[in-house]
Parts: structure tokens; sequence; C-alpha cells
């Protein structure tokens, strides 16, 4: 059995301790027992499996057991509540359509917005390069998705630049219970929004924002090793202060913030 050292947290959710990855193919038996069922993971019974090639991990979300399967490399696959970063390539009279990086373009409804956008005048709105951050409303079983632009957060983005890594590695990037993301915007005090497709939009001075660029980078390809943190923060001008309060940051409980009901489902024609 070959395993891999890995430390990824989710936004929001919490690992005890450092785990190892176990090498995992699609439909292998991963698990088995009373688990909630995480991302790319399908259940039979108390059996649980792998929906793809990735690294088998075991993690407390909420407190509880929660077994998922993270996916060593590939392009983005959108899941239903992801929170994207997409690019008009196209509209029409009443959709924009989003590169979001994933297999297909997501269409954007004028009514999925926040505006009353009247029939014709999307191009009032958005044009084609215009960048904005969504979240993913709708699935089906082709990867063809709907995505928002209603909800905390979803907004049209001005200025800034959006940089890409690999959408594995997003995990490493936020940190456990946030903490790596929010000391890159504390060191740099530059705007930051991660996206679960791999994008990344940084508004900042120039200078700060190249280091952000540098450490996203540095993350991407060392996500394995120790020390990460410390790293990071000396690449963005910190200390091993910085690190370790980062560290304190994502052994703390996680807050509990308020948390909307919402109940994603695809918009009828």
């Amino acid at each position: 059995m070959i395993e891999v050292v890995i430390d990824m947290e989710s936004e929001g959710e919490s690992i005890s301790t450092h785990l190892k990855g176990e090498i995992v193919i699609p439909g292998q038996l991963i698990a088995e027992g009373r688990y909630r069922v995480g991302r790319w993971v399908y259940r039979e019974g108390d059996k649980y499996y792998a929906y793809k090639l990735g690294l088998k991990d075991i993690r407390s979300v909420k407190g509880k057991p929660t077994v998922n399967v993270i996916p060593l490399a590939g392009k983005y696959d959108p899941m239903v509540g992801d929170l994207v970063i997409g690019v008009v390539v196209d509209m029409g009279p009443t959709t924009w359509l989003f590169d979001i990086n994933g297999p297909n373009p997501a269409p954007l409804h004028i009514t999925e917005t926040p505006w009353k956008v009247d029939f014709g005048a999307t191009g009032r709105y958005f044009k084609v390069a215009d960048a904005a951050v969504l979240r993913v409303l709708y699935k089906d079983d082709t990867s063809h998705v709907q995505v928002t632009l209603k909800g905390p957060g979803l907004k049209k983005l001005h200025g800034g630049v959006i940089t890409e890594i690999a959408p594995s590695k997003i995990p490493r990037v936020i940190g456990k219970n946030g903490s790596m993301i929010a000391m890159m915007k504390r060191l740099s005090r530059c705007q930051i929004i991660v996206g679960q497709n791999g994008r990344i939009w940084i508004s900042g001075e120039v200078e700060q924002v190249k280091l952000v660029e540098e450490a996203l980078r540095y993350i991407e390809n060392h996500s394995h090793l120790s020390g990460l943190t410390a790293k990071v923060a000396e690449l963005l001008g910190g200390d091993a202060s910085d690190a370790v309060r980062a560290r304190e940051e994502g052994d703390a409980p996680p807050r509990r913030g308020r948390r909307e009901n919402v109940k994603f489902e695809r918009r009828k024609e």
C-alpha cells in the first residue's frame, strides 16, 4: 500500500490530526461502518467506495466522522453548492455562459441574479471576459451545471487578477479552519477570494499581489511537505510568529456562524 502524508482541510471543517492518505482507485472499498458520505464517495449499506482516483481522507466534520476521496489531479468536477469563480464566454437574451474551469460552460439565468434584467439586456450587466463569484446551483448526470449569483458573497468582480492552481490543492490554500488563507490575507493586505474550481481572485498593491501569486504556486507544488505554513509566511514577509499564530488558529474550535437553509434545485424553463 502506498501512503502519502497529507494535512488538508476544507473551509469550515476541521481535522484533529495529520492524516495518512491511502491512494485509492474508483470502485475500491475504503471504509465500513457509520460515516457521513463526503466528496467522491458512494455508499452501499455500511460500505463506502471511491468514485475516483485519489487519497482516502477520513475526518471529523461538525463532530461527525466523514469519509472523502481527495482527487490527485485533473480538471475541476463541479459539485452542487461549490463556490466558483467564472468568466463570461458567451451570452444570450436571458442567459450568460460562464467558463468555470469544468467540463462544460455553466449558464447563469437572469432570474438567478440580484438584478431585474429585461429580456435582451444581458449585455448591460456582463460582457465577454467579465468575471464573477458564483455558486453551483444544479448538476446533472452529464456534468452540465447551472450557477447562481444570488447569495452571500456572490458578486461581479471588478479589477484584481485571477490566478489558477490545481483544484485539488484548494483545501491546502484554505487551511485548517481557514487558517492559511487568513494568514495570507493578513500578511499581504490583499483581498483574496478562493474558488473551489481552482481559481483565486486577488486585489491589492501590485507587488503584494505578485507575492500572493508566488505563495500560491509554492503551495501548489509543495503541499505535501511539512513546514508549509512557515514557508508561506516567509514568502509574504512574515516570520515564525505568523506561522505559529496560523497553526493556533487552525487548532482552535471552528467558529459556528449562522447558516442559511438553502435548497438547490434546477430552474424550470
